[in-house]
């Protein structure tokens, strides 16, 4: 008995319900509720969290891969703090600096990692500093965007250059990659900013130097400043005329500059347009090392479309001994094309160095006007004049034009003058208008007082049985308005 009850009694045990779960009441239900709110909260913001470190990660090797290249002039920590100071400075872009420290900077070197900002510091600083703008079209500030959303008839002509551009930088190698993608962005963009110059070839080594250190939207803004404010777009134009008239200015200054190796040049019959349109076309970025060109790039932010032909006459200065040494037409340009580009970064610096102290401009100008007094000739037959005579007619042009420069030059100070008194007028009178403004507000509260002032007394004599002798309110605002 007493074993079967203990057998029961262990079945007994085996068998009994476990204690219900205690019952949780609204305050901890709710306390439970807010925690897994908090908790998933959290989660949340370290998911968005990964996702910028990510796109963080992915645009810090995206820049990595731009800026793959080697410079020329490496920046010292002092420079570098030169500059971060300047583009650090309150209100940057209406501060006009001094221009020699920021010909000193540039001289000195530029950070790679802030080069693009530099350029547009640089343009910033042009733009302040111009006295009269150029001439630019109405759509010039049509947003970026929009331009993207519009169609180019020249897709055709740029799809085909993007495979051409920078072939072997790993940012622009990958078939319609991110590089190619934003460089067409770009080249579109302005097609339909300029029909009048569409794409031109060329054109895409210059934006895509601007694309490895800047923002497609930025790139834009900066390839519209290069283009119109520093006016390379003239010798993209269809005609091409500009680009003749550069290759025979660069002809007068081997003339002048380098005799020995204009006449060694001319003995083979071999003219600038031969090797040096790319260099223009492309600002030089199609052939020499991008550490090079980025310096180039530099001194054309700083000095203008000028710095091209600095350069190319610096470069066949240098090498001037090697190009004698070459007597038929092919191995000269054959030199001057693969060979003279190799360039080691000594001499690199030394070209920089030698285009931030020549000054061509009054050159340049002679050298235009005498293309085209050449060509009129040609268009008026064959000239009788002997070398003397010609020479003594283009000096005298070339006085006329200087003295018509100067009458202009004179003409737009007076211009200026009377625009700032004109401005000066207007703010006065701007002024004035805030006064009376001030004043006529005043006289509107006045009139409001008298007007309960008056309202308030007839309530108070109509509160005495006594008749009003006051105006009414209409009568009081009309005499107030006739006086």
């Amino acid at each position: 008995m007493a074993l079967g009850g203990g057998v029961g009694g262990g079945d007994s045990n085996m068998g009994a319900v476990p204690e219900e779960r205690r019952k949780r009441n609204g305050v901890e239900l709710r306390e439970l509720w807010r925690k897994a709110v908090l908790q998933q909260i959290l989660l949340l913001r370290m998911e968005r969290e990964n996702q910028k470190l990510q796109a963080s990660e992915s645009d810090l090797q995206c820049r990595r891969l731009k800026l793959d290249y080697e410079e020329i002039t490496p920046c010292l920590k002092d420079v570098t703090l030169v500059w971060e100071r300047m583009l650090n400075a309150t209100g940057r872009s209406k501060v006009m600096f001094e221009t020699e420290e920021i010909h000193t900077a540039v001289g000195q070197g530029v950070p790679r990692q802030h080069r693009g900002e530099i350029w547009k510091f640089l343009s910033e600083q042009y733009l302040l500093r111009q006295e009269v703008p150029s001439a630019k079209p109405p759509n010039i500030d049509t947003p970026y965007k929009e331009l993207l959303k519009q169609l180019t008839s020249q897709q055709h002509a740029i799809l085909i250059d993007l495979g051409r551009t920078f072939p072997t930088h790993p940012y622009f190698s990958a078939q319609l990659g991110a590089g190619q993608l934003s460089l067409y962005n770009l080249l579109k963009a302005y097609s339909l900013l300029d029909p009048e110059v569409g794409y031109c070839q060329g054109l895409s080594f210059v934006a895509g130097v601007l694309l490895l250190h800047l923002c497609e939207e930025d790139a834009f803004h900066m390839l519209r400043f290069l283009m119109y404010d520093m006016g390379l777009r003239k010798q993209y134009r269809p005609d091409m005329i500009i680009l003749q008239i550069q290759m025979y200015q660069l002809s007068r200054l081997l003339h002048d500059y380098h005799r020995e190796l204009y006449t060694h040049l001319e003995q083979y019959e071999i003219g600038p347009s031969l090797y040096a349109a790319p260099w223009f076309l492309t600002a030089f970025a199609s052939h020499f090392p991008l550490g090079f060109v980025a310096r180039v790039f530099d001194m054309l932010f700083l000095q203008g479309s000028e710095v091209i032909f600095k350069v190319a006459l610096s470069l066949l200065g240098s090498h001037k001994p090697l190009i004698l040494q070459h007597e038929n037409l092919e191995s000269i340009v054959e030199f001057i094309k693969t060979t003279l580009p190799n360039l080691g970064l000594v001499q690199m610096e030394k070209t920089i160095n030698q285009v931030s102290e020549m000054d061509i401009s009054k050159q340049l100008q002679a050298y235009e006007v005498e293309y085209h007094v050449f060509q009129d000739e040609l268009l008026d037959g064959p000239s009788t004049l002997s070398q003397s005579q010609r020479v003594a007619q283009l000096e005298k042009t070339n006085g006329s034009l200087r003295q018509q420069n100067l009458d202009l030059l004179e003409e737009v100070q007076v211009a200026h003058a009377k625009i700032r008194w004109l401005e000066t007028r207007v703010d006065g009178l701007v002024n004035r208008e805030v006064e009376l403004q001030s004043e006529v507000k005043t006289l509107q509260q006045e009139r409001t007082e008298l007007q309960q002032t008056v309202s308030s007394l007839r309530d108070l004599l109509s509160s005495l049985g006594v008749n009003s002798p006051c105006p009414d309110q209409e009568n009081l605002t009309n005499t107030s308005y006739n006086q």
